[in-house]
């Protein structure tokens, strides 16, 4: 019963913000940015659009052939197909429950593939990891690139300097004593967590001990490439967002990123953190948050249809 109502909560918590978030954002609009958001819409150049989702398939499709490589590590060959269609799913799962597509994604391909859950789920652990490392990355070109854009913000909202080192040290302090504590604790039920993530850690070491592990690397960065090309066509949409510069892209590229995982796939979160961000370079609110729905509104399309697709043709695929 227990186990019901948390996923119950899990789902329904993120939508509900999402919502609120819309309609926070649409009722504190003045009339003539609807009225831009309404023509936007209309007068946008789709084939930007169309161009940046077919991007968006080298994105699924290297995420796919990426993971062949751990999995062949850990010697199992699976189909290609059954890889790629996994992916789509868990990308359509994860627009219910934020990061619920990982779990799908194990589990569909030890039913399809016979590869031990606790196995599959090690080796999709390990690419969040070089996931959340290629996007630091980002981030930290982003932040520097636009320093003191991003400090003149904080001043305004009077927000100090000083506390937000304060914060990031007790961050880095809080992280140390969490891997001190799983190194050397001796707790049972650190233990017992040990034991059950043994399968979990194996995934994640192939990574470094795999023999394509540089073609691994590079699908790794090219997954991100194609995230950031993929945003970055859509600025073209639009005639006022199409001469902003590159560093204005990847900014808007790592709030919207970040948004994906706040809601339902940044239900509502992606288009008011797209809209924040370009107004903070002159880009009118009305423009910035049609320019989010545009991005959001057809990626989110394409990831229902890829993932419906995937969910009817894998058991087709795999009739024995």
């Amino acid at each position: 019963m227990k186990s019901k109502i948390r996923k119950f909560l899990s789902l329904i918590i993120p939508l509900v913000v999402g919502i609120v978030i819309i309609y926070y954002q649409f009722t504190t609009l003045n009339p003539d940015e609807l009225e831009k958001i309404k023509t936007s819409f209309i007068k946008a150049d789709y084939f930007y659009i169309f161009l940046s989702l077919f991007i968006a398939l080298f994105g699924f499709w290297s995420r796919a052939y990426r993971w062949k490589f751990a999995l062949q590590h850990l010697g199992y060959q699976t189909k290609f197909h059954n890889d790629l269609m996994t992916v789509c799913v868990s990308y359509l799962v994860n627009l219910t429950i934020p990061r619920s597509g990982e779990i799908s994604r194990a589990a569909l391909l030890k039913k399809y593939e016979n590869v031990p859950f606790d196995k599959g789920f090690g080796t999709i652990v390990a690419e969040r990891i070089v996931d959340m490392l290629i996007f630091l990355l980002f981030v930290a070109v982003g932040f520097i690139s636009q320093f003191e854009k991003i400090y003149q913000y904080l001043i305004e909202k009077n927000v100090k300097f000083e506390t937000l080192i304060w914060f990031s040290i007790i961050g880095i302090v809080l992280f140390f004593i969490f891997i001190l504590v799983w190194i050397y604790a001796e707790w049972k039920i650190i233990l017992k967590l040990k034991q059950k993530l043994s399968g979990l850690i194996e995934g994640m070491l192939s990574i470094l001990k795999m023999k394509n592990k540089w073609n691994y690397i590079f699908h790794s960065f090219f997954i991100w490439f194609s995230y950031l090309a993929m945003f970055y066509v859509t600025i073209f949409a639009l005639p006022e967002t199409a001469n902003i510069s590159f560093d204005v892209v990847v900014m808007g590229f790592i709030f919207g990123t970040l948004a994906v995982g706040f809601t339902n796939g940044g239900l509502g979160a992606y288009p008011l953190a797209i809209a924040s961000i370009l107004s903070l370079y002159g880009i009118s609110e009305g423009i910035g948050t049609a320019f989010g729905y545009l991005i959001w509104v057809s990626q989110t399309l394409l990831t229902i249809f890829l993932g419906l697709l995937s969910y009817l043709l894998l058991p087709i695929l795999n009739k024995k």
